[in-house]
């Protein structure tokens, strides 16, 4: 199969993808078309299908299909024209081509958590810490395959390792420069601050949200996780508990976010930022990487409130 990553504008197509999600919309004039996302383990791209013939066969969002068609750039981004879909037999596909995947290693991305997990001295803070990331193999299990988003940023297996141990290094180098931040509740706050994830959405291929995602959110369910774990946990101070919640809860920055509580700590704020970096630069990374070499203009983008395009060489 041509995976995602390698199509060019121009080419002409004629593989089997993942549809993610698919919509029938109309156009201006009133015609119906359809709108999908089509998936790989190199990415995604967008699909359309303006013309509703005989040849676009019967499919469901999540289904296999084999498409024809061709390759076009739209605002900057890769786009498949499609005249004929059909759904995939068994036998024609392997499911693991289809699910995106961190470019880093998993198992080294854990590891190099874990050393940062060793770095936290105080010993409520560090017991915590071992007893999900040490001591639960189901959890850990699924924070190794939980990807970070459903689609705007590290929205692939091994997505929330990677953007929970950027955060943590961001961090860790604020703890360096800031002396007033307090190491160990930083880095244990980084560490935790998206556990959440793991309930918030569901495995692939489907990566979308629960109804626990829907109904409560990562933010609420992570500090009610931290909360169960730390009743375990012997002697455990209260003001100490109530600061990582508070980093928790926080660390979207703005109420508008998503945040119960605006940042009101060090720890907090630092929490935020480093989120936030690594979330925004990751969008834009994977931009980019969808664009290819592509130095024009890409349009407005809704996440950045800006036109943007990529630095000239």
């Amino acid at each position: 199969m041509r995976y995602i990553h390698e199509l060019k504008s121009g080419d002409m197509v004629s593989d089997i993808y993942l549809c993610k999600s698919k919509q029938t919309l109309k156009t201006k004039a009133g015609k119906s078309y359809y709108s999908m996302m089509l998936q790989d383990k190199t990415g995604t791209v967008d699909a359309k299908v303006w013309e509703l013939t005989p040849g676009i066969e019967y499919f469901e969002p999540m289904d296999f299909i084999k498409v024809e068609g061709q390759v076009t750039s739209f605002q900057g981004a890769l786009q498949l024209n499609l005249r004929r879909i059909r759904r995939a037999k068994e036998g024609e596909y392997i499911s693991a081509d289809y699910m995106p995947c961190s470019r880093y290693n998993i198992e080294d991305m854990y590891k190099e958590l874990m050393r940062y997990v060793d770095s936290v001295k105080e010993p409520h803070l560090h017991e915590l810490l071992e007893l999900f990331f040490v001591k639960n193999t189901a959890f850990i299990k699924s924070f190794k395959e939980h990807s970070a988003a459903k689609s705007i940023h590290h929205g692939f297996v091994g997505g929330l390792l990677e953007h929970t141990l950027s955060v943590t290094k961001l961090c860790d180098f604020y703890t360096t420069r800031y002396a007033h931040l307090n190491h160990d509740l930083l880095i244990t706050a980084a560490i935790c601050h998206d556990i959440g994830k793991t309930k918030e959405l569901s495995f692939f291929p489907s990566n979308d949200y629960t109804d626990e995602g829907q109904l409560i959110g990562h933010i609420v369910t992570g500090v009610e996780m931290i909360h169960d774990a730390i009743r375990e946990i012997p002697g455990f101070p209260v003001v100490l508990a109530n600061e990582l919640k508070h980093c928790i809860v926080a660390h979207h920055g703005e109420l508008e976010y998503g945040s119960p509580k605006k940042p009101a700590l060090m720890e907090a704020m630092a929490l935020n930022l480093a989120d936030n970096t690594d979330a925004r630069m990751e969008t834009m990374t994977e931009i980019f990487d969808r664009s290819e070499d592509n130095l024009e203009w890409l349009g407005f983008n809704r996440i950045f409130e800006s036109n943007i395009r990529r630095t000239s060489k």
